[in-house]
This record gives structure tokens, sequence and C-alpha cells, in this order.
């Protein structure tokens, strides 16, 4: 890959990564917070204060993760990442400042309100996941007691978004705005699968051509993946064919049906969703 590539490649990530952090703050923003709705995470923690005292949610939300980072820092070293640093900044500056123009919900009705709040919560940390970036807050708890522990992250972050959703109740003494709660949290829970399973989905092709090796060819040095040569032979014609074996994301199938459709019109293709790839350029064995 060229340096341009490089490049080009670490903006569009801080980009995604912005584009997400903007959502999330305007779905808590707009949606949650004027609503007395509450998610989980530092953002929660944020909205808790923020009923308390009037301090304004980006504020806290650098706060406590300042803190988190200093001990993430002394525990973990840099291994969470530059990411996470600018996620958090980013973050607190588009609560601060959203919050200003939105005082009142633009949805009043409650449940609709959670509903967009946590699609919103949880697409945009499924975008930033998908990164390699991560929003900080209880992700670093997280990583800091799995350092310890042999605790997965998943239910440190669900035990702690239970703890501070039924916090809420100390607050504003609200079964309702307990259970519209857990109502954001199961939302943006489901759709944070949705996003990273779409993302992670990969296929499988098999493609039967008379020009299997410029096909081949094309898909290398276009699209990066490898391909695969098998031998087979036709029951009918008793003809032998070259058929290419490929796997991809489900998103990178359409440049190899192009490719596919430009060397020949007539080839047959066969797709099929895995359940899972690993090794490179997929998912890592574990």
């Amino acid at each position: 890959m060229t340096n341009k590539q490089t490049v080009f490649q670490h903006v569009k990530s801080y980009v995604i990564i912005t584009l997400g952090l903007f959502v999330m703050a305007f779905g808590w923003t707009a949606f949650l917070i004027p609503n007395d709705l509450l998610g989980g995470g530092v953002s929660g923690i944020a909205t808790l204060v923020y009923w308390s005292t009037g301090l304004s949610t980006g504020i806290t939300i650098l706060a406590v993760n300042i803190v988190l980072v200093l001990i993430a820092l002394r525990v973990l070293g840099f291994s969470f990442g530059i990411k996470t640093i600018y996620s958090i900044l980013v973050l607190s500056f588009f609560f601060s400042m959203l919050q200003l123009y939105f005082p009142e919900p633009l949805v009043k009705d409650k449940f609709l309100s959670a509903i967009v709040g946590g699609i919103m919560g949880g697409a945009s940390v499924g975008l930033i996941f998908t990164q390699g970036g991560s929003t900080g807050g209880t992700d670093i708890v997280a990583m800091l007691v799995n350092k310890y522990r042999n605790i997965s992250p998943g239910k440190i972050i669900l035990f702690i978004d239970v703890f501070i959703i039924s916090s809420s109740y100390l607050i504003l003494q609200s079964i309702e705005t307990l259970v519209y709660g857990f109502v954001v949290m199961g939302v943006a829970s489901y759709t944070i699968d949705l996003v990273l399973t779409g993302n992670k989905q990969s296929v499988q092709l098999f493609i039967f051509s008379r020009n299997a090796s410029i096909i081949a060819d094309r898909i290398g040095n276009e699209t990066g993946r490898g391909v695969t040569f098998i031998k087979g032979k036709g029951w009918y014609t008793k003809a032998e064919h070259d058929i290419l074996m490929v796997i991809v994301k489900k998103m990178e199938s359409h440049q190899l049906f192009r490719i596919v459709r430009e060397e020949d019109p007539e080839a047959f293709v066969s797709l099929n969703t895995v359940m899972g790839v690993y090794g490179k350029g997929f998912d890592i064995i574990r």
C-alpha cells in the first residue's frame, strides 16, 4: 500500500469516527436527555450529573474519561490507542455544543425517542468500533477489570450500564424512566451487534469462467484478495475447467461481480454467506 493510500485510509477512518461521534451526541442531546431518558456508559453518568447539578454533559464526559485514561495509561500503557483519546475529546465537544441547541426534545413521545436515541447511540458505537476506535468510558473500565479478572468485557459493560440506569430512580423517583432506560440499553445493544455483524459478514464465491486467469489477476490487483484455483470437470461436456474460489467481505462482493461481468458476461457464479472467516485480512483466530 502506497503512502497516499495509507494517508487516505487514516483520514477516512477518522472522518467515519467523527461522524459516529456526532450521531451519538445528537441522539443523546436531541432525543434522550430532554425527554429525561437515560442510557448506559459515561454518557449516562454525565446525564445523571446534569439532572442533579445542571453541569454540562460534555464537561462531565471529559472529566470522567480523563481520570479513566490516566489510570489506563498507568495500568495498560498505550494499548487502547490514540483513537480512543481523540474520540473522548471530540465527543465531549459535540455534547457541549449540541446541548445548547436542544433545550427541548425534537420528539416529545418518550417511547419513540427511546427507540430513535437507542438506535443512533448503538449505530454510532458500532460504526466507531469498525474503525478500531472506542468512545472510552466503560470500555476502559472493562479493559482494566479484564486485565485482573477473567470476566468478559461484554458482561462488565452490561453490569455497569444496568447500575447506571438503575441509579436514575434515586434522582427522578420514576419507574417509567427506569423502564425506558432499559429500552434504550436494549435497542442500543441490538443495533451495535447489527452494525458489527453486517460489517464482518463475509461471502464465498465460486466462479466458473473460460477467462478464469484474467478474472483472477484483476481480483488480486483491484481488491487485494487472494484467489484459489480448483480443477473441475463438467459431467455433461466432460471438459475440464478452472474454478475460482474467493472469500471477501460482503460489501466487497459487488466489485467481484463487476470484474466478472466485464471479462465474461456468460460466467456462472455461486455466492454463499459464510458463518466466520479467520486469517489474514479477516478475523483473528483466538
